[in-house]
């Protein structure tokens, strides 16, 4: 279905929501706390902090806004097109949940401000908030054009009741008060810099009501930066003259005790009237505002299918496509917090609510920040923001400003927000999204590569930062997967793995099949739980491709520096294997051939692998895999022998000696075992191997032997045995250092 929606220009769509939010109930019945309590040069401390964080967002929220085009659903629109469902989603809940509560907390303030005025109502508190949550949500149910254009009453007489407590501060300023309210002078030890900072906060959070009406907007890239900014000016410049005048008005105590009366009482010319006019229509504008925003967050969630249980509130009014089941959710969450902290000492509830919601919203602008840098970083050639006052600095700054002010605050509730938005991306990680929002992790991801590859380039290489990079001759990827398996598992999370097949024949019919086979091969290795990257070429001679294969294939200087090959199943497959592996070792690869009679058994509870010692330079690729292998979770209850045959007894000690050196030289956790023996190896081999899971052993070419007879004599001696692991050393890899 086509739904236009609304077409709200700047003014009405953005400033008016955002700056009527801002100029609300923190204005009237908290400022002057703070100001009582941390002083006026801590408040102006505060107000620049929480402003700069405001600002750093909204240029963040300016760039993204600028570069892609609008949606519905404000910041979790911006995030999740930037780094994707996952985090959007995560950050998402928590602004709707954010915006929601923000709900009560206005209406809460409202009833608070109207007891204070007329104190025989305080028996009425619950009645009085739940009537006004039942009127507002029929002013958003009825229509959100209607809400807007009551919004223009509200901020005539917002302006009224400014003029009228400003008026009456300035006729009453007193330098010697205004120098008596300088420093801080918190009335009990729970009171702190940050906990009037966070009391304070929620002041400046109103630029997200403007970004909330994302999708009712006629231009919604152009009114979210110009109606953005233009709120934080004026809200910043009228805060200021607040704190300035109040502080030098008022005595402290009366800023501690009853901030909202006192400016009810010094009103300019007896108009104390606006300020309570003023007060209630600021609290009942913001929590439209709110009401405005939380169901529109709620509903772009779900028609993203971020949650599927939400389903049901991503459907809209066929008119306008209003977020009517959002509405009616906000509803009830309003409700249940007015019956269950309205009342008693409603002002305590006020605060800790306020605490809660800033906690929501730094975590949402620190996310948005992210975003940003994210966006920047990655440097897209798609990232061409129109907004030209905007450098990835500023993100960075704003996202840490947004997360030490969260630790200042309050370290617990700060690790446990995190916590849950964290619990929230991971939950998300798990599922598979049907929708590609294009989002910026891919570049910001390859930024960082293509930079790591570029350094990596410029470094020498050395044995010591050796790591497998294996090359896996893999054919027919689903009849292999054990080879490829033991090739995941010898990289043991510290080098890479890619899966090749090589396909010849007529070049018109398969070349345009490579692609397709790739494809396949990556859902199979996807589907099978393998960090392995798939790789599919063709070639008119299958020899050919194999040796091209070893020697181009990279991803700069990540190259192939072992490549690994399945035993033969024939001499004639044989001949040909043998023939790419000695040409491959001579351009200096280390080659692996895994002659696998299955995968161990899950059963087993102790897995045991065996390394046959006879030199150095094949040990010590054999002792570096064989201990990569013993580190993977599905063979961590392996252990390793390393063994050494000799003919003579009286060697025995001396040899056994060197072994157990060997074995500390290597740092492997491994028992050294040497063989006095004259018998054939290969009943040396069987006698003592039979029952392993694995065995390492080295293989050298010899002139005097054809491929057909090395394949011949290693089938005999690994006939019935395990899985043999034959290994032919580059030299690269040094277990020694």
């Amino acid at each position: 279905m086509d739904q236009k929606g609304n077409q709200f220009s700047t003014f009405a769509g953005v400033f008016t929501p955002s700056i009527l939010t801002i100029l609300g109930v923190i204005m009237f019945l908290r400022a002057g706390y703070v100001v009582g309590e941390a002083g006026i040069i801590n408040t102006i401390v505060i107000l620049c902090l929480a402003e700069m964080i405001s600002l750093l967002t909204a240029i963040s929220m300016s760039a993204i806004a600028t570069n892609t085009p609008v949606a519905g659903g404000g910041a979790y629109f911006l995030i999740s097109r930037a780094l994707g469902p996952q985090f959007g989603g995560a950050i998402g809940l928590a602004l709707f949940l954010a915006q929601a509560l923000s709900v009560p907390f206005y209406i809460l303030g409202f009833t608070n401000s109207l007891v204070a005025s007329f104190p025989s109502l305080n028996t009425w508190f619950i009645p009085i908030a739940v009537v006004t949550a039942a009127i507002l949500f029929s002013v958003n149910l009825i229509s959100s054009g209607l809400a807007v254009r009551i919004q223009y009453i509200v901020m005539t007489m917002l302006a009224l009741a400014i003029v009228s407590f400003l008026g009456g501060a300035l006729l009453l300023f007193d330098p010697e008060l205004f120098q008596a309210n300088m420093g801080s002078s918190y009335s009990n030890d729970n009171i702190s810099f940050w906990v009037v900072f966070a009391i304070y906060f929620p002041a400046v959070t109103g630029i997200l009501a403007g970004v909330n009406m994302s999708g009712d907007l006629k231009d919604p890239a152009r009114s979210l930066v110009r109606g953005t900014m233009a709120a934080i000016a004026v809200g910043f410049i009228i805060y200021l003259l607040e704190i300035l005048l109040c502080g030098g008005s008022q005595q402290r105590g009366d800023l501690q005790a009853q901030p909202f009366e006192m400016l009810v009482k010094n009103a300019l010319w007896g108009t104390g009237f606006l300020v309570m006019g003023g007060v209630f229509a600021a609290t009942i504008s913001s929590a439209v505002g709110s009401f405005l925003g939380a169901p529109r967050v709620l509903q772009a969630l779900a028609r993203d299918q971020i949650f599927p249980i939400l389903g049901i509130f991503g459907r809209g009014s066929k008119d306008k496509d209003e977020p009517r089941y959002g509405l009616a959710l906000t509803l009830g969450l309003t409700l249940g917090i007015i019956f269950l902290m309205g009342g008693g000492d409603s002002m305590a509830a006020f605060d800790m609510i306020a605490a809660v919601v800033t906690m929501f919203f730094l975590c949402t602008y620190g996310m948005i920040n992210f975003a940003a840098f994210v966006e920047s970083f990655g440097a897209n050639p798609s990232f061409r923001p129109r907004f030209r006052f905007y450098h990835w600095t500023t993100s960075i700054l704003g996202a840490v400003g947004c997360l030490a002010v969260m630790i200042l605050i309050d370290a617990f509730a700060a690790a446990v927000a995190i916590t849950v938005i964290a619990a929230i991306y991971i939950y998300l990680s798990r599922r598979v999204f049907r929708s590609a929002f294009g989002d910026a992790r891919l570049g910001f991801q390859y930024a960082i590569v293509v930079r790591a590859l570029q350094k990596l380039r410029m470094m020498t290489p050395h044995s010591k930062n050796w790591r497998p990079t294996f090359l896996v001759m893999a054919g027919n990827t689903q009849t292999h997967i054990p080879l490829i398996k033991y090739a995941a598992w010898m990289e043991g999370g510290r080098g890479l793995v890619t899966a090749a097949q090589v396909i010849s024949g007529d070049f018109e019919t398969y070349a345009a099949r490579v692609k397709n086979l790739r494809e396949a091969m990556d859902t199979f290795l996807r589907n099978n739980a393998l960090a392995v990257f798939p790789e599919v070429i063709f070639a008119e001679d299958m020899d050919e491709g194999i040796r091209t294969l070893a020697q181009a294939h990279s991803i700069g200087p990540l190259k192939p520096n072992t490549v690994l090959f399945g035993w033969p199943r024939s001499a004639e497959r044989a001949e040909v294997m043998f023939r790419n592996v000695w040409s491959i070792a001579a351009m200096g690869k280390s080659v692996v051939i895994v002659a696998e009679k299955g995968l161990p058994s899950e059963h087993r509870q102790r897995q045991r692998i065996d390394i046959w010692w006879r030199g150095r330079q094949n040990g010590s690729l054999m002792a570096t895999l064989a201990h990569l292998l013993s580190q993977n979770w599905e063979w961590r209850n392996s252990h390793i022998r390393i063994l050494r045959v000799i003919g003579d007894a009286a060697g025995r000690d001396s040899s056994r000696q060197a072994v157990r050196k060997l074995v500390e030289a290597t740092r492997i956790s491994a028992v050294p075992r040497v063989i006095v023996s004259t018998e054939p190896f290969n009943d040396v081999f069987r006698s003592h191997s039979a029952k392993a899971d694995v065995i390492f052993l080295g293989i050298q070419p010899s002139e005097n032997e054809t491929s057909t007879e090395l394949y011949s004599r290693i089938s005999d001696l690994l006939a019935d045995m395990p899985t043999t692991i034959l290994v032919h050393s580059s030299g690269e890899a040094d277990v020694f250092v």
